[in-house]
């Protein structure tokens, strides 16, 4: 059973750090970048691809080449982890702990606090997609699926029932009482 809790940060209002400047650095740069393009980043790493710092170029990312240290925690809020290099996966995961800060390394469940989704967007509508770090590669195909499935229109729809929320007079349990009723229409009738 995934008993993973699923939240969505804002991680706009945060400081991130990802230490690995190579292929895996950009993997988790870029899904980052998708999903919250103006956050805060510091990219730590000897060497650091031309592709990370063409993205730097344009966004929010301080490079650092360097290997890591343990006074580039300070002030950041999220650490990523992708340099495939096992000692140094496991002391930045040591100093996150004695920090308290979230920390994800690639390919190492066991160290991390939480796991990167796959994620879906139409408009406002976001699904996030986990497997409870058991396969990056099923999540990532479940998710073209389901980009294929949803409709453009979901913007529109959720614009509609932000509309109908606003003018709904009364008290909250009145009003998901109403939403409900209104939304029942996307359930499918058993047959």
């Amino acid at each position: 059973m995934n008993t993973l809790f699923p939240i969505f940060l804002k991680l706009e209002q945060m400081n991130m750090l990802i230490v690995g400047g190579g292929y895996v650095g950009i993997e988790k740069l870029e899904a980052v970048l998708k999903n919250s393009p103006e956050t805060a980043i510091t990219i730590v790493a000897p060497e650091i691809s031309k592709e990370i710092q063409e993205l730097a170029q344009t966004h929010n990312i301080t490079l650092v080449f360097e290997p890591y240290q343990k006074s580039h925690l300070t002030g950041k809020n999220l650490v990523i982890v992708g340099t495939g290099i096992m000692e140094v996966s496991e002391a930045v995961q040591k100093d996150c702990r004695d920090e308290n800060i979230l920390i994800n390394v690639a390919d190492k469940p066991a160290l991390c606090d939480f796991y990167l989704s796959s994620t879906v967007g139409k408009g406002d509508l976001k699904v996030a997609i986990s497997t409870n770090g058991k396969s990056p590669t099923f999540a990532k195909r479940f998710r073209e699926i389901l980009e294929e499935i949803l409709p453009d229109s979901l913007q529109e729809t959720l614009d509609n029932l932000q509309s109908i929320r606003n003018k709904l007079k009364g008290d909250f349990e009145y009003k998901v009482e109403k939403l409900n009723e209104i939304t029942n229409v996307m359930k499918k009738e058993k047959s």
